[in-house]
């Protein structure tokens, strides 16, 4: 037997790329809310899988497996954990799943309710260093609006200018779902609740808020990720570049859409909605930085598989001329 000699015009084998399969958008219910989510989703007009409820570790980590995904990012669905106390029991809830399973979770932060900014021991604010410094959270899950009717305030709102500062001075990740917010008039029909009409044009709405009142031209650390691609963001922002622009807002119209293009887009249940994107990216946790990262996101524990499946086959077919997996997708889109 010879010895291999290395020839100076040969490339010696590259060591294989070992790729971690991040879903970004699995939902977390603490036991309060698996007691009582199949009344709640009835409410607004929609069904969780009962096969899905109660919600536990278990469930989570089958599906996780069955769609072949290494860790999962925990979140509290929008709306729920609004106290101080909720939110620091659910936080500790999560980073305690974690703990007890390493290198298949990590967690989204619950800060409560925004408008509460200004206590002094149990405010949104003072749990920002705890989730982050304590907990190990890679970034923090933010609901389109906080309170209801006249009370709501979307999240570019002057009276979280704190909130933003602190979170851009850690250079922190966010990321953005529309709230169940009822419309002024009835669901159209049975099969299209809150969360199939509504939901998509808050997370919208706070996306345009954030563009138009110059929140993300002065807060350039933050990375801002918004659910289901943004809802219906991808076909109103230009609506928003003219006609804001009209209305007097101080960008002109290549810089509002410019501002958009800030955003990174979730794909979960999006379907071939994300081939709009012109751009195919790798979302960049700074919190898993040593990891090789593709991008999945399914929105478990709210839809079954088979539909997780269809939606994940939709996208597929949808960018199949690029030769990679839909899972290797974040999309940058204009």
């Amino acid at each position: 037997m010879g010895c291999y000699h290395h020839h100076p015009h040969q490339h010696p084998t590259p060591h294989p790329i070992i790729m971690m399969i991040i879903d970004i958008h699995h939902h977390y219910f603490p036991p309060s809310l698996s007691a009582i989510k199949a009344t709640q989703s009835q409410s607004v007009g929609f069904r969780t899988p009962p096969e899905n409820l109660p919600w536990t570790v278990d469930s989570s980590l089958r599906a996780m497996d069955s769609l072949g995904i290494q860790l999962a990012i925990l979140s509290v669905p929008a709306g729920v954990a609004e106290t101080f106390d909720q939110a620091k029991g659910a936080n500790e809830l999560m980073y305690q799943i974690v703990q007890q399973h390493k290198n298949r979770f990590a967690f989204w932060a619950c800060l409560g309710d925004w408008r509460d900014v200004k206590g002094k021991k149990k405010s949104a604010l003072q749990l920002i260093p705890y989730v982050f410094d304590q907990l190990g959270a890679v970034g923090v899950a933010v609901s389109s609006s906080y309170g209801s009717g006249l009370d709501a305030k979307y999240i570019g709102d002057d009276l979280y200018e704190s909130i933003w500062s602190e979170l851009d001075a850690r250079g922190a990740i966010l990321f953005i779902h529309g709230t169940q917010t009822p419309s002024s008039t009835p669901i159209p029909h049975p099969t299209l609740g809150l969360p199939i009409t509504e939901v998509p044009h808050e997370t919208f709405k706070a996306a345009a808020q954030l563009v138009v009142s110059g929140k993300t031209r002065r807060f350039l650390r933050l990375d801002l990720v918004l659910a289901h691609m943004g809802g219906s963001t991808l076909a109103l922002a230009p609506r928003v570049a003219g006609l804001a622009r009209y209305m007097g807002a101080s960008l002109s119209e290549d810089e509002i859409l410019s501002e958009f293009r800030r955003y990174w887009w979730d794909v979960a249940l999006s379907g071939s909605s994300a081939s709009r994107g012109k751009q195919a990216i790798t979302i960049k946790f700074r919190s898993l930085r040593s990891l090789t990262k593709i991008l999945q996101s399914i929105s478990f524990v709210a839809v079954s598989l088979n539909t997780i499946r269809w939606f994940d086959g939709d996208l597929e077919k949808a960018i199949k001329s690029t030769r990679q997996s839909w899972r290797a997708y974040a999309v940058q889109t204009f």
